[in-house]
C-alpha cells in the first residue's frame, strides 16, 4: 500500500461544483454533478449492466462478491459511457469535422458506435497487433480504421497528425473530465443497486474508469475502499503512485490489452491520488484464470482486460474476508481463439 492510499485514511469527496464548464471543481477533479448529467445523457444509449450475484466466487473469497458486468454493455465494454458522454457534448461545428481517437480496441470501438449514434464520421488508430474482434468491430461501426505501433504514445502521436492534417475533434480514451464522468455512471449503478457495497474493486488502464468509480463511490458511498486493479505487466498506474508523480514505463507485458497504457494520464492521476485506498497488481497467470472462472462457473465471456479486478480477488492480492464487494468486468470482446485455450 503507498503513501497516501492507506485504507484507514479518510478521503475527501470530489468538490459537487464544476467550474466554468470545463468538467472540473475547484478542487481539480471530476464533481459527481457530472456523473449524475452523464447518466440523465446516456438514457437509452449504455445499457444499464446487470449487478449478478457471485455464489461460486463469494465461496473461495470469504464475501459477498457481485460481478458488475460491462462486459455486457454495448459495443462490448464500458468504453461507451464516456466516449458518448464526450462525444455528445461537442457543438455541431466540432460535429461537422469528424471524431478521431486512438485506442487498444474497447475505446476505438465505442467512438466509432457512438459517432454513428451521433450521425458522424470517425477514424481510430490502432495498434498493429490489435485483437481482430475489436478491429472488426470498430469497422462494422463504420470507422475508417488505421493501424500503428504497438505502444499508446505511437497510436497517440499518429492521430494527432491526422487531426493536425484532417481536422477532426480528438476524443481521448480516459484522461478527459467528460469521458471520467460518463465512466463513473457504472459504478452509479452498482452504489444505487446495492447500497450495501463496502468494497469496489476496479481494473486500471489509463485510469478512465477508476476515477469516474472514484468520483461516484465517494459521493455515494463515502466510506467504500476502493481498490485499484493493475496488470503486473503494465504497472504505470502503480509506479507512479510511488513515484508521486505520472510516469512512463518503458516497456510493457501483459495479456491484457486493454490495460496496457505506457503512462497515466495527469487527470486520472490527480483523482487516483485524491481518492483511492490503494492500487494492487495481478500476474497475467492470474488474469488467465480469473478468465476461466468467470467462463466456466458464471458463464460469462470476458476478455483478459476486463478480468483483472477479480484475478485480484481470487489470487489473494487483496484479502476481503467478510467484505460486500463490487467487481467490474469491464470488457466482453475476448478473442474467440482463446476460448479453447480456455476451456
Amino acid at each position: 500500500m503507498s503513501p497516501g492510499l492507506g485504507a484507514a485514511d479518510p478521503k475527501p469527496k470530489p468538490d459537487p461544483t464544476a467550474s466554468s464548464g470545463q468538467g472540473l471543481g475547484p478542487d481539480g477533479l471530476v464533481p459527481f454533478t457530472e456523473v449524475e448529467a452523464a447518466a440523465e445523457r446516456l438514457q437509452g444509449i449504455a445499457v444499464r449492466t446487470p449487478l449478478l450475484d457471485a455464489p461460486a466466487t463469494s465461496e473461495t473469497a470469504g464475501a459477498e462478491v457481485r460481478l458488475k458486468a460491462e462486459s455486457l454493455q454495448r459495443s462490448g465494454s464500458f468504453k461507451l459511457r464516456g466516449a458518448y458522454n464526450h462525444i455528445a457534448r461537442l457543438s455541431d461545428d466540432e460535429l461537422a469535422a469528424g471524431v478521431i481517437t486512438y485506442s487498444s480496441g474497447n475505446h476505438a470501438q465505442a467512438v466509432a458506435l457512438s459517432a454513428r449514434l451521433r450521425g458522424v464520421p470517425a477514424v481510430v488508430v490502432m495498434p498493429t497487433r490489435a485483437p481482430e474482434v475489436k478491429r472488426r468491430g470498430a469497422i462494422a461501426y463504420g470507422a475508417r480504421v488505421i493501424s500503428e505501433g504497438d505502444t499508446s504514445v505511437e497510436r497517440k502521436a499518429r492521430a494527432e497528425a491526422i487531426q493536425r492534417e484532417e481536422g477532426q475533434h480528438m476524443v481521448p480514451p480516459f484522461d478527459d473530465p467528460w469521458i471520467i464522468a460518463g465512466q463513473g455512471t457504472a459504478a452509479r449503478e452498482a452504489a444505487l443497486e446495492w447500497p450495501e457495497m463496502d468494497t469496489w474493486l476496479v481494473c486500471v488502464g489509463g485510469g478512465g474508469l477508476g476515477s469516474g468509480s472514484a468520483v461516484a463511490l465517494r459521493a455515494l458511498r463515502p466510506g467504500a475502499t476502493i481498490i485499484g486493479v493493475e496488470a503486473e505487466g503494465a504497472a504505470s498506474m502503480r509506479r507512479s503512485l510511488d513515484a508521486g508523480r505520472p510516469v512512463t514505463l518503458e516497456s510493457i507485458e501483459t495479456i491484457a490489452d486493454g490495460l496496457a497504457p505506457v503512462r497515466p494520464g495527469d487527470l486520472t492521476f490527480r483523482h487516483f491520488d485524491a481518492l483511492f485506498d490503494d492500487v494492487v497488481t495481478v500476474t497475467d497467470e492470474a488474469i488467465r484464470e480469473a478468465t476461466r472462472h468467470l467462463l466456466v462457473e458464471h458463464k460469462l465471456v470476458v476478455e483478459y482486460s476486463g478480468a483483472a479486478a477479480l484475478a485480484a480477488l481470487r489470487s489473494g492480492a487483496v484479502k476481503l474476508e467478510g467484505r460486500r464487494v463490487g467487481v467490474t468486468l469491464s470488457g466482453g470482446n475476448l478473442d474467440p481463439s482463446f476460448l479453447s485455450e480456455l476451456v
